[in-house]
């Protein structure tokens, strides 16, 4: 059985003034059962990770590069977030490939890359509303799966979350139905690619993932946690989502 994860993406938001919800966050979750992950903007790692040592709480990053250094201004090396304190890294969100042109090829890369340097790289896929109406998600989730999980992987350093792009950020969801259809096919091809052991790696949800359906959703088959956005900037929420989690 895949573990437990509530990992939260707190994209481009955060200065120092944001560390005081990491000290609420950790004291919240001192008797969580499943694992807790933050991704704070790069500035905010090291301090976030010194934070949350002795406690319950991962930090991870929310991109990397897959050279290990070089001439790549502004860019942040696999290895330069593990020397930070990460953990995690989270490869291929939406709006990298939207923003970035990440394509699945770049998305392997940087993945090999981040387990390389010892990080578990918390892949996504999705599709888009255009996608979803033209009844061809599977299909572009099993593409997303084929091309951005790199060929002879350590299965132990993979976490894939499931984003639909039309429910990040907007207060819509899929349907439990959707959801369960989505997770159940990528627990199908990731068995079918990896054998056995694709059992054991974590499927997360998101997308407007918040403490009022965070019980329904983790009900579901096949979801093992959830990659949350804005209820993830605060501790009173996350810490909802995370005690829900625990008691899935």
């Amino acid at each position: 059985m895949a573990r437990k994860l509530a990992a939260g993406n707190w994209k481009m938001n955060g200065t120092t003034a944001a560390l005081a919800e990491v000290a609420a966050l950790t004291a919240a979750i001192g008797d969580a059962t499943c694992e807790v992950l933050l991704c704070p903007p790069a500035t905010l790692i090291s301090r976030m990770a010194d934070m949350a040592q002795g406690s319950h709480l991962m930090v991870g990053g929310q991109t990397c590069h897959p050279n290990g250094s070089g001439a790549h201004t502004g860019d942040i090396s696999a290895a330069m977030l593990a020397d930070a304190g990460a953990t995690h890294v989270i490869l291929g969100h939406s709006e990298r490939r939207a923003d970035h042109g990440e394509t699945d090829e770049a998305v392997a890369a940087q993945a090999g890359a981040a387990i390389e340097a010892g990080l578990i790289a918390v892949i996504c896929v999705g599709e888009t509303e255009a996608e979803r109406d033209a009844d061809v998600t599977l299909n572009v989730v099993s593409s997303q799966l084929a091309g951005s999980v790199p060929e002879g992987t350590d299965l132990s350093h993979v976490v894939i979350a499931y984003e639909p792009v039309w429910a990040i950020g907007t207060g819509r969801t899929p349907t439990l139905e959707q959801i369960a259809e989505v997770h159940d096919h990528m627990r199908a091809d990731l068995a079918e690619r990896f054998g056995n052991g694709a059992h054991d790696i974590p499927l997360l949800y998101g997308g407007s993932v918040k403490p009022s359906n965070a019980a329904e959703i983790f009900a579901v088959s096949n979801v093992d946690g959830a990659l949350v956005g804005g209820a993830s900037l605060k501790a009173a929420d996350f810490s909802g989502i995370v005690s829900t989690l625990s008691a899935a």
